[in-house]
């Protein structure tokens, strides 16, 4: 749409670019284009002269511009509010350390969409999008992997720059690098931008040779060692699956479904997490990813088909509005 409206606008820097280009003889733009102009890459106009540009806010300061219109510590009471959540879980016991997370990307109210919002009489213009695919867990290498909760650009980068920097020490020390020294790596990286705008909650998980090993790593610098975290909106629904089941001597199969039962509370109250679960177990000889389930079928099916999670199917018959008949109390068939 932003690219539509430069494309026949009589105002602003591309207009004036298409008659700068006429006065020197090069011809009005025919306003062709390229197919990438109303593709995938809108947002790169290519204009007369195969000029490629990236059209930013028409403000000094674009940064500053944003943080003033929308949500904020400082200004709460600001006119655009843009929530985010999800759910990601990590917890280490005997056997490895269990990764679980949803696939829910949120910009406010808008889950699984796109929306082109115009801000302040096209002032400033983006496009907000929201998934239900995103992979939350990152593969840092065969032996680390991390979460991604908050911003999802700044997890994304940071993760696949530490990926980086896990290679080059394996490189330099001819062994790999401990889950301690890739977490310390992060997090005196992103300390280093420390109010800069930086959103991360991410949890560093892997094996070396202290054993299974779960740091949490945030955007302020943050970094804690313990057994089990879960981060995003949905944690707290995560956490109390969590307490409630874990133990050190868990089974593989127990700790699995452990993972999978947190996420799928979540992502059943939570507004802001749900549609899949992706679950990875990450043992001596590397992670392994073990599956990803939907949520709505672990609510009326269950992994194997006939075993649901639900609360309504548990207690079906057995409700105030529905109870069960006397001859099913004292165990008449």
């Amino acid at each position: 749409m932003h690219s539509f409206v430069n494309r026949f606008s009589t105002t602003g820097y591309t207009a004036e670019l298409r008659k700068g280009m006429k006065e020197l003889g090069g011809g009005e733009d025919d306003g062709s284009g390229s197919d990438a102009m109303w593709g995938s890459q809108a947002g790169f106009e290519t204009l007369a002269g195969g000029i490629q540009t990236f059209n930013v806010p028409a403000v000094p300061d674009p940064a500053a511009f944003l943080k003033l219109h929308t949500d904020d510590h400082a200004d709460p009471s600001c006119r655009i509010k843009i929530k985010h959540g999800t759910t990601t879980l990590a917890f280490r016991f005997q056997n490895g350390v269990i990764v679980a997370v949803d696939s829910r990307a949120t910009a406010g109210s808008y889950i699984g969409m796109m929306l082109v919002l115009f801000l302040l009489a096209s002032l400033v213009s983006w496009v907000t999008a929201a998934s239900g695919t995103v992979k939350k867990v990152i593969e840092i290498n065969p032996y680390l992997l991390g979460t991604m909760a908050g911003t999802a650009a700044d997890c994304q980068y940071w993760e696949t720059y530490l990926g980086m920097q896990c290679r080059l020490h394996e490189l330099r020390n001819h062994e790999r690098i401990s889950v301690a020294a890739a977490s310390k790596y992060l997090s005196n990286l992103v300390y280093s931008y420390k109010g800069m705008g930086l959103g991360m909650g991410t949890m560093i998980c892997g094996w070396d040779k202290t054993g299974p090993q779960v740091f949490y790593v945030d955007a302020d610098g943050t970094r804690l060692k313990g057994d089990l975290f879960s981060v995003g909106s949905g944690s707290t629904f995560a956490y109390g699956v969590l307490d409630q089941g874990y133990r050190w001597d868990l089974t593989d199969e127990e700790a699995q479904e452990l993972g999978r039962r947190s996420i799928y509370a979540a992502g059943h109250r939570d507004a802001y997490s749900g549609n899949t679960i992706n679950l990875y177990h990450v043992k001596e000889d590397g992670w392994k990813f073990i599956g990803n389930y939907d949520v709505n079928q672990m609510h009326y099916d269950g992994p194997n088909g006939n075993d649901g999670y639900g609360y309504d199917l548990r207690v079906a018959g057995r409700s105030s509005a529905n109870p069960p008949s006397a001859a099913e109390d004292i165990g008449v068939v």
